[in-house]
């Protein structure tokens, strides 16, 4: 019986280790520079993606909002009715880093152009991507690239 629950034990802690690496609440963006998580919420709807951070006072370092769309497209953002800073890191299909957009300024209606082939943009506290490296070329991982190949698969 110990064997049988050693044995259930860790499958379990396996699937919980597999699992904790790509999560829906989480992005992992990684390049030269290294590795970073961020929890996230997810904006998936027009709604959402029309609320986005607006009105919010703050944003934990380690946290942000990952915007998906149905399909990849041209985006842009403003930053009407947002408080703080921010970066806005814009993704293609296979989750690889586009074009990075830093320190957006609050309130600020001037559009934002993310340009062409955009599936997700990863809102982060502005400064972060610069401070940590993030560029074209990083990769983040996030179950929204699992549709295609994604350049660093879940």
């Amino acid at each position: 019986m110990r064997a049988l629950l050693a044995c259930v034990l860790a499958i379990w802690a396996g699937q919980a280790v597999a699992g904790d690496r790509c999560r829906d609440d989480a992005v992992t963006l990684r390049g030269d520079w290294g590795e970073l998580r961020f929890a996230v919420e997810i904006a998936d709807t027009p709604r959402e993606r029309s609320r986005g951070l607006m009105h919010r006072q703050e944003l934990s370092r380690n946290a942000g909002m990952l915007f998906v769309y149905d399909t990849a497209g041209a985006v842009s953002f403003w930053m009407k009715n947002t408080l703080i800073p921010l970066d806005m890191i814009f993704a293609g299909p296979d989750g690889t880093v586009l074009r990075v957009h830093h320190d957006a300024i609050p309130g600020d209606l001037t559009s934002i152009d993310g340009g062409d082939g955009v599936l997700a943009v990863l809102e982060i506290n502005g400064g972060l991507a610069r401070r940590y490296g993030i560029g074209a070329g990083d990769q983040m991982r996030h179950p929204v690239f699992a549709a295609g190949p994604a350049a660093w698969p879940c």
